[in-house]
């Protein structure tokens, strides 16, 4: 790893460098997470009270929705093990009804501007809360902690695969842009970055795109490299420089991944975020774990019963935001199913989560009411059929649609093989219906979900 080089905002210094007051700030916080990463898992979740604590302080006073469900609560006892455990869950359907009663009406001043934040609406319920200064500067420095973590060589160049602004990157030239983004820029020097905005660009557009560009490092979600590795084929000679695959947005499938490491021969490194409450977990550089993001967020994993869960299960996944004074979010119901870890044999006391399962809209039910996260079987589809797209979408209890985006139409021993695959990954022999299609469209912020069930819980319940 090369040592990445300090830019120094002071006149006439170029070596060491001195980044100014903004870059010092990101730098004294990295000092701070480099030692504390290393803390035992108590020592860590005690120092997360003591900030809830003065979390709740806030909230209880400046933020009506809390005010209200506060009100006549000891806040001090709330912020132990024991009493945090009694907070109510916050839903997405209570931040859409609470609305602007969710804003903080004062923040400290030194926490800086506001500014509006706006899911996607993956979920299907899209909401929308706000951040300040504050939640940017640890989005940034959080990133930074997953570069260094990874021992990035910031001198090479950083492409981008993802949904960008109308007019920004677009096919087939894309954007180049000096230097990888603002996270970095604030206090180090590095390659350029490029930019493609998946939007608009077809799949062959961006192979074409990589292979001008010839990056280092590729910052895509997870079905966009999938298709591109089934596009490009194995390990392509026209992508010398690539060293390293990031992955965001959506959870990523040990599936795709084994795919994508076997095939390009390397290593995928996948981050897990949301827009309202930032940067969560980023995967271990010594091993395939997520480590939370103790710092910045109180990470829970609860089962039905509202319990914790232990390593190896799956439960909810509940976030606490430590500093966003703007939008508090309070043991949040974010969406998510998440398995929990083992001690990270790195020895980081950061938490750790063994994967991310994805969103309870994307689980299969089978007939007898039992539900399961599907594996879908698609590293399997290209050995026997031209597949460039596939969303399995359940509609009944006995049937599930396979959309699907080939070159040609399929023979009728290539769909028995692929309804084989589809049988053989869900465990239970399905009705499959295949039904072609021009294309299947991402949705909003470029998500695409590989599985959807369409079936809703009156239906599951009088289905036989």
């Amino acid at each position: 790893m090369k040592m990445p080089m300090i830019r120094s905002r002071v006149p006439g210094l170029i070596w060491p460098g001195l980044p100014g007051p903004y870059g010092d700030a990101h730098l004294a916080l990295l000092w701070q997470l480099e030692r504390s990463q290393w803390w035992r898992a108590d020592v860590l979740h005690a120092h997360q009270l003591r900030q809830l604590a003065v979390v709740l302080a806030h909230a209880a006073k400046n933020v009506p929705f809390y005010r209200a469900k506060l009100a006549g609560m000891d806040l001090a006892a709330c912020a132990t093990s024991e009493g945090w455990a009694g907070l109510p869950i916050l839903t997405r359907s209570d931040i859409q009804a609470a609305g602007a009663q969710l804003r903080a009406e004062a923040i400290p001043r030194e926490h800086g501007r506001f500014h509006e934040i706006q899911t996607s609406g993956s979920t299907g319920k899209p909401i929308r809360a706000f951040g300040s200064d504050i939640t940017s500067f640890f989005w940034n420095v959080l990133t930074l902690r997953g570069h260094l973590w990874h021992k990035h060589d910031f001198s090479g160049k950083l492409a981008s695969i993802r949904v960008f602004d109308e007019g920004v990157g677009s096919p087939p030239k894309g954007m180049s842009v000096p230097a990888w983004g603002h996270a970095t820029d604030v206090a180090w020097i590095t390659g350029p970055g490029a930019l493609l905005n998946l939007a608009t660009a077809s799949v062959s557009q961006q192979a074409e795109w990589l292979q001008r560009e010839a990056p280092d490092y590729l910052l895509t979600h997870p079905s966009n490299l999938a298709a591109l590795v089934r596009e490009m084929g194995p390990r392509p000679a026209v992508l010398p420089n690539l060293r390293e695959v990031w992955t965001i947005a959506e959870s990523l499938d040990a599936n795709v991944r084994r795919f994508v490491e076997e095939e390009w021969q390397l290593r995928v490194v996948d981050t897990y975020s949301s827009r309202e409450c930032g940067y969560l977990a980023t995967q271990c550089p010594m091993s395939d774990h997520y480590h939370v993001h103790s710092e910045s967020v109180l990470v829970e994993v609860l089962d039905d019963a509202g319990q914790p869960v232990k390593p190896g299960e799956v439960g909810r996944v509940l976030i606490s935001t430590l500093h966003n004074y703007a939008t508090p979010l309070l043991r949040y119901e974010i969406g998510d199913y998440a398995e929990v870890g083992a001690p990270c044999p790195c020895g980081r006391g950061l938490p750790t989560l063994s994967r991310i399962v994805g969103r309870q809209r994307n689980m299969l039910t089978l007939p007898d009411g039992e539900k399961r996260w599907p594996r879908c079987g698609y590293d399997q589809f290209m050995d026997i059929v031209p597949v460039r797209q596939l969303r399995l979408v359940q509609r009944s209890l006995h049937t599930i649609d396979a959309e699907i985006v080939t070159e040609r139409p399929l023979t009728e021993s290539e769909s028995a093989a692929l309804v084989g695959i589809i049988h053989e990954a869900l465990g239970h022999p399905f009705e499959i219906r295949l039904d072609y299609v021009a294309e299947i469209p991402r949705g909003p912020g470029g998500k695409f979900e590989e599985f959807l069930s369409a079936i809703d819980r009156a239906s599951e319940s009088t289905e036989t």
